[in-house]
């Protein structure tokens, strides 16, 4: 009905009007009454500005833009000597469309492309073909006395074929602990990538002979980046912030210590191990004053934020049967 009444209303005071002494929106009445779409505009003819260049002049613009004269020079500069001359044919844009018309506003100097630069990578699709290794202090038994911790870690299966603790860091150290470690896998020539980051040991001149002789291919990590090494890097924080890392090491009770360490920290690939850390601080993990972290902000044995964790659980890898290393 208020449809009908606005139909009866509209030829005489407008659908406008009608729709708003009824109290009807006018929306509301335009898509119930709407019929088929319109039809389509025709299509108006463009004419040309009456201040544009004729064909002719056009022409002429373009003739003198490739004159000899002026075919090596920009056309603000083209502008400008016509000026003097007393010449005037067009703007400087509109030299620029004509010539953009013709396809001739470029580049003009040869532009060297490059590809896409990729980032090279050390692939391990077994055990024993690619190495990872360094060097890392830990405190001794006095002040300013510290242990040199070896450690070669295996990228695919995350297992340690050797470490060795000493009381400095030497190229020789390294180059008996690399030889002794690499004969005792009995790893086969060229079948071996170690890789390392860009130490004195590890780029001495010692290991770099005897990794040559033995038929293994040396790796390391790129100038400047620090995030090339990740395996061994991850593994020494995983190490220092167990709960049994104690603060201090002797010589024999460090060896053990860091033996019996290292091997809990031979982790499978599968399935990943998922466990909780809580945050200590160095002084709540002397021995006999640390105790299991419960909850709140503070708990016994000096432990703060107990219920924080270094991070999220492990997850599983995108492809178990790989693993990649930046070289």
């Amino acid at each position: 009905m208020i449809d009908q009444a606005i139909g009866e209303l509209a030829p005489v005071i407008g659908t406008v009007a009608a729709c708003a002494a009824l109290g009807q929106p006018r929306a509301v009445y335009y898509r119930r009454h709407r019929q088929s779409p319109p039809p389509p505009r025709p299509a108006r003819e463009r004419h040309p500005h009456p201040r544009a260049l004729s064909d002719a002049e056009r022409s002429e613009v373009l003739g003198v833009l490739h004159a000899e004269r002026f075919v090596d020079q920009a056309p603000a500069s083209i502008h400008a000597t016509l000026l003097d001359e007393g010449r005037y044919l067009c703007s400087v844009p509109s030299m620029y469309r004509l010539l953009r018309a013709e396809g001739e506003v470029r580049e003009r100097r040869r532009q060297a492309t490059h590809p896409a630069s990729v980032k090279p990578e050390l692939v391990a699709t077994g055990p024993n073909q690619i190495w990872s290794w360094d060097i890392t202090k830990l405190h001794g038994p006095e002040k300013w006395t510290y242990f040199h911790l070896y450690v070669i870690i295996d990228i695919f299966s995350r297992y340690v074929p050797g470490w060795l603790l000493a009381t400095r860091e030497t190229a020789a150290l390294a180059e008996r602990f690399l030889a002794e470690t690499i004969r005792k896998h009995t790893v086969d020539v060229d079948q071996l990538t170690l890789h390392a980051d860009r130490g004195t040991s590890m780029a001495s001149k010692p290991v770099a002979l005897l990794l040559a002789d033995l038929g293994v291919t040396k790796s390391h990590s790129r100038p400047h980046c620090s995030n090339d090494n990740p395996y061994s890097e991850a593994q020494f924080k995983t190490l220092k912030y167990r709960p049994e890392f104690p603060v201090r090491f002797g010589l024999h009770p460090g060896c053990t210590c860091v033996l019996h360490a290292l091997l809990r920290l031979v982790q499978p690939r599968a399935p990943p191990l998922r466990y909780r850390l809580p945050y200590t601080s160095r002084c709540a993990l002397r021995p006999g004053r640390w105790r299991p972290a419960q909850a709140g902000p503070r708990a016994p044995g000096g432990l703060r934020h107990s219920s924080r964790t270094l991070r999220s659980p492990r997850a599983a890898p995108a492809d178990p049967t790989r693993s990649s290393l930046d070289q």
